[in-house]
């Protein structure tokens, strides 16, 4: 059977023989757990109830990793990866198992990292919540493509870093981007490649938005006349918005040309249908990538929140009004906050176009000393939608705000637990929890939690 594993083992360190070893559950990563001599063996690639032939590649006191050989019984859950770049690729880990497969490892992996790393109450039906989902394939509206230029063929690569490594996997297709951005690959490369000034071009971010296909080109120089020329030419074949973005992130705007009264380049934006906002955002900063499971993660925090007229709602993290907008729409006055300048400035400029003057943006530092803040007081209910380090120091701050329901957006299961424990120190208890599955196709876990105050 075809090699699964994706690291490539230290070269420093022996190759013990080979070993077969009976795997039994997978980690919150996605590897394959086994033992040997007492052991924990870590096993990327490999699927609980599967008997692997492995090779030690890495040993500690506690634990070793192994490369997988070969599958000798494979797992129910064990399909044919879907991508010819499965193997190389660093960006989706798990197509080797089948996607009901891969959410209920997720499901379980949610739940006990809440149980034990909380110190929390066992997680009981009541309490999970009925999981987010959506197609399994071509999800992603946005992605961002490496490049590098061969120095002995003078080619431009473009592509994804390769797994645990900053090499490129040059690629011609992406099975989870949006179907018209994956099939943009080839001819977009084949278009870079004819440019005089192609060592000039770092990366490529591709973008479906509900008002076209964005690409934008990173630059570290400007281009030629010729080559801006032939990229114009492929934009206007192509019907795609693109844009050129300098080293110090500004942004110039190719096709469609804008006129003479235009003065800002045009912003992809998406729809949240339910409640009828329009959300504008800029290339390279933070949106949500799977729109689908966006509108779910919506939907559900307006439900869990149940949010009503007169009541002062704070949102942080608020990026460009996600979270923060659609509750507004309910009435409440809401309050967002954000770490990031730009996208403050967006997500104002998003409540002046949705006509939305119960919403109010701030730029802190969130994980910064947040006692002289003007929005920082008593509210009524909380989100949080932090990134993978969490939110551990604004909740240092639950005593000031006092809200009744805190609903808790992660991305990282791990500084979830540790939030949660502050939350329950704080005399909440967890009311319900949610699996997100907004990356098929990968170990990623994302989650909501809804914490309520006890009485």
């Amino acid at each position: 059977m075809a090699q699964f594993f994706k690291e490539k083992p230290n070269k420093s360190k022996q190759l013990s023989a080979k070993l077969t070893l009976d795997v039994t559950q997978l980690d919150h990563l996605g590897a394959g757990i086994a033992q040997h001599q007492g052991k924990v063996v870590f096993v990327a690639g490999a699927l609980p109830g599967e008997r692997a032939t492995v090779q030690l590649v890495e040993q500690k006191k506690s634990y070793a990793k192994a490369k997988l050989i070969n599958i000798a019984s494979p797992a129910p859950s064990r399909v044919k990866p879907h991508c010819q770049h499965y193997s190389q690729c660093g960006g989706c880990d798990l197509q080797h198992m089948d996607t009901q497969a891969q959410r209920d490892y997720k499901q379980a992996a949610l739940v006990d990292l809440i149980a034990k790393l909380s110190s929390s109450e066992a997680i009981d039906a009541q309490m999970s919540a009925e999981a987010i989902i959506g197609e399994g394939w071509h999800y992603r509206r946005r992605a961002r493509l490496a490049t590098l230029l061969d120095k002995r063929s003078q080619r431009l690569q473009l592509g994804f870093r390769a797994g645990n490594s900053n090499q490129i996997v040059e690629i011609n297709h992406c099975p989870v981007l949006a179907a018209p951005l994956s099939d943009l690959i080839t001819p977009l490369a084949a278009n870079l490649n004819q440019l005089k000034a192609k060592a000039s071009i770092g990366h490529v971010e591709l973008t479906r938005a509900d008002n076209g296909h964005f690409v934008v080109i990173r630059v570290t120089k400007n281009l030629p006349n010729s080559d801006i020329r032939w990229l114009t030419g492929f934009a206007e074949k192509h019907q795609l918005n693109l844009l050129l973005q300098d080293d110090a992130g500004q942004l110039t705007q190719l096709y469609p040309q804008l006129t003479s009264t235009e003065q800002a380049v045009t912003l992809p934006f998406y729809h949240l249908a339910a409640e009828s906002i329009r959300c504008s955002f800029t290339p390279g900063n933070f949106v949500q990538v799977n729109s689908a499971i966006n509108q779910g993660m919506v939907d559900q925090a307006i439900e869990w929140l149940d949010p009503q007229p007169g009541e002062r709602i704070l949102d942080l993290f608020c990026g460009v009004g996600n979270f923060s907008l659609p509750l507004a729409k309910k009435a409440a006055h809401v309050v967002g906050v954000e770490g990031v300048p730009e996208m403050v400035e967006q997500a104002k400029q998003n409540a002046i176009d949705n006509n939305l003057d119960n919403v109010t943006f701030y730029h802190a530092d969130l994980s910064a000393d947040l006692s002289d803040q003007a929005w920082l007081g008593k509210i009524d209910k909380l989100l949080l939608d932090p990134a993978r380090a969490g939110a551990y120091e604004s909740l240092q701050w639950l005593q000031k705000m006092q809200p009744k329901k805190v609903v808790y957006v992660s991305c990282n299961p791990a500084s979830l637990a540790r939030d949660s424990s502050v939350l329950l120190a704080n005399g909440y208890r967890i009311a319900q929890v949610g699996l997100v599955d907004m990356f098929p196709q990968t170990h990623h876990i994302e989650s909501m939690v809804l914490f309520e105050l006890s009485k």
